[in-house]
């Protein structure tokens, strides 16, 4: 038995649990942000940082790893263990080359076998070698490549907007995300959060984009134990997600649908703007989605006889699934998508990118806001189509199909974000309402 002193450090364990994830992520295509569970909570912030931007660049990674290792390992462990170690030397600054080279090839003892740490040393001490090089080869590579994007998206955003533009969004999605609080109808304003988190030892700077809503919160935060977190007086958001809320205008007293409601952000903008009086009915179609909204209702405060949760499908879900509360006066469709809009917080989307699934979701998308519309909307209501997309087909092209089937809807208003406008997220958001008879 190894004495204490043979035990890895936290240095090794966060790397052994980073690879585990980025593992599990290559192997299976699962989530990675449903993967650090069995993380311990003071481990977890530099175990999110290791895996996403190794998700996150893993295409410039590999580039620059191909001159070392011109054949990718059959081991797929020692492979994970390389572009771990690698996104730290080039991408995570502020991790000391040594560190990251010895915490690593301890960890790949412990996770691909003791035969094959000699070559993940030898492979990460040659890149930092010839690091300066590497910078530059990357510096050169075509677009898709050195901002560690697909080719699709390259390619469609370039066609759309233009190259500065989507080196612009590139750039943006390879920018690790800051936390954003933002402030909930009648509870504290920005100026009082922000005086709160620095009393605190927080130094939390307004939101250049959203300055009336939102404050930004320095990296390495424990967001959980900021003022005012366990109390609900805020929401941890982008403030784009602002845009479908304020479309909405749900007020006090109104019956309101959030269809696809999980996790509950929006929804909880949404009682606050009611007051807790009317009636809010939040679905999702998958039930173990609506833990984190319950958690979410319950925080914040929310009242069950105010605020009903079901499981339903809003692309079938009938009056009886909604436990006959409809119709309503609003409905929110945040639609499911292909996330291109948060790429900066969902490291892997990217890599689930196709024209194949844009189809797809595009034809599900229509399917959702169809049956919300033309089932549950009361005679003078609102509904709002909603998605974190910025591709055509998922925004506009949803819109203007729901139109064509259905001339007797207008549009009302809509908003339409593309990174980095407002140093926000991308989101896309329209109202429809019935004409007037």
């Amino acid at each position: 038995m190894g004495n204490a002193s043979s035990s890895p450090d936290d240095g090794t364990l966060a790397r052994i649990d980073a690879l585990r994830i980025v593992s599990r992520w290559e192997e299976s295509g699962d989530f990675p942000d449903r993967m650090f569970g069995s993380v311990p909570p003071y481990r977890r912030p530099f175990v999110m940082d290791l895996v996403y931007t190794t998700v996150r660049r893993i295409r410039a990674l590999a580039y620059a790893l191909d001159n070392f290792v011109p054949r990718r390992p059959d081991n797929q462990r020692v492979w994970c263990a390389l572009v771990l170690g690698a996104a730290q030397i080039i991408d995570m600054h502020g991790i000391p080359e040594h560190a990251a080279v010895a915490s690593t090839v301890e960890a790949a003892k412990a996770f691909a076998g003791v035969r094959h740490a000699g070559f993940v040393n030898a492979v990460l001490r040659n890149l930092i070698r010839n690091l300066p090089a590497v910078r530059q080869a990357l510096q050169s590579a075509p677009l898709a490549v050195r901002a560690s994007h697909t080719d699709a998206q390259v390619e469609r955003w370039i066609a759309r907007w233009g190259a500065e533009r989507a080196a612009a969004i590139c750039e943006w999605d390879d920018t690790p995300a800051h936390a954003t609080a933002l402030t909930l109808p009648g509870g504290p304003e920005v100026a009082a959060i922000v005086v709160a988190f620095l009393d605190a030892g927080v130094k939390a700077t307004v939101h250049p984009g959203a300055p009336g809503r939102a404050v930004v919160i320095p990296h390495g935060s424990h967001i959980d134990s900021l003022p005012g977190f366990a109390e609900g007086l805020w929401t941890v958001q982008d403030p784009a997600t602002l845009q479908a809320v304020r479309l909405l205008g749900a007020q006090p007293g109104m019956r309101v649908w959030d269809a696809c409601a999980a996790p509950g952000g929006k929804s909880v903008q949404i009682a606050a703007a009611m007051g807790g009086k009317g009636l809010l009915a939040a679905t999702d179609c998958w039930r173990d989605r609506l833990d984190p909204l319950r958690e979410n209702f319950s925080r914040f405060r929310i009242d069950q006889a105010f605020a009903r949760v079901f499981v339903a499908d809003a692309k079938r879900a009938s009056g009886r699934d909604l436990g006959g509360l409809g119709p309503f006066d609003r409905i929110l469709v945040d639609a499911p998508c292909s996330n291109t809009g948060v790429q900066r917080r969902r490291a892997d989307a990217r890599w689930r990118f196709s024209p194949e699934r844009l189809s797809s979701l595009a034809s599900t998308q229509l399917a959702i806001l169809e049956n919300a519309a033309l089932r549950h909307l009361a005679p003078g209501g609102r509904i709002v189509y909603s998605t974190c997309s910025i591709e055509r087909e998922e925004n506009e092209g949803v819109a203007e199909e729901f139109l064509r089937r259905h001339p007797e809807f207008k549009m009302a208003d809509s908003a339409f974000l593309v990174p980095p406008d407002k140093a926000c997220d991308g989101a896309f958001a329209a109202a429809f309402e019935l004409r007037d008879i």
